[in-house]
């Protein structure tokens, strides 16, 4: 596809999109915008946005990517309670993986392709399902990072976020590709405000 006829499907795209996708659209920003900021206001957000583009993925077949979002409302439910400041006790603090946290972000990755990959090569009419496959998985493991405030949460979500990208434009969703696009840019600079946050924590 060339650049212009991509332009041109963008264009017909965001003229054409429904109010369940800009409103999954805009509460996934405000999500990701809040996640930078380190306020749990980012889990109400995210849930709006996880239902939303749940229906919308498995209406065009993203049939991980949709189940991928189930996992993220589970998650964002969880990471809401985990922030939360228990009574008498300050919220969870960022921190950063240990060898063990990095044991289970491996055994997420690899468990979630392995199971995903299967399930959608021999019980769904996924085009896609190795691609779909890793970049749920990776995501699914970010996520879990996130939920536990561990400041390499940034990273596994970039992973899934430069392989979405091509995804999404492939399966002719340029307006969900492009809201990728700013979320890869403002989880680079999440990385970093995080990092700071902790060196401040520890200093």
């Amino acid at each position: 596809m060339q650049v212009n006829e991509l332009w041109q499907l963008l264009k017909q795209q965001v003229a054409e999109t429904d109010a369940i996708q800009w409103i999954a659209t805009i509460t996934g920003v405000a999500e990701v915008l809040l996640a930078r900021v380190n306020n749990i206001l980012l889990y109400p957000a995210g849930i709006i946005s996880t239902l939303l583009t749940m229906y919308i993925l498995y209406a065009f077949g993203l049939y991980a990517d949709s189940l991928l979002n189930a996992y993220y409302m589970v998650m964002s439910i969880y990471g809401w309670w985990y922030w939360m400041k228990k009574k008498d006790q300050p919220a969870i603090a960022i921190s950063i993986c240990s060898p063990g946290d990095w044991l289970i972000v491996g055994a997420i990755v690899g468990g979630a392709f392995a199971v995903l990959y299967i399930l959608l090569k021999n019980w769904t009419p996924s085009t896609v399902p190795v691609w779909d496959a890793w970049v749920s998985a990776t995501a699914w493991a970010g996520m879990w990072l996130l939920a536990r405030r561990k400041v390499e949460n940034w990273i596994l979500l970039n992973i899934s976020n430069i392989f979405a990208i091509p995804l999404l434009f492939y399966k002719q969703l340029p307006l969900f590709a492009v809201l990728t696009i700013i979320l890869f840019v403002v989880a680079v600079f999440g990385y970093f405000d995080w990092r700071k946050k902790y060196k401040l924590q520890i200093a």
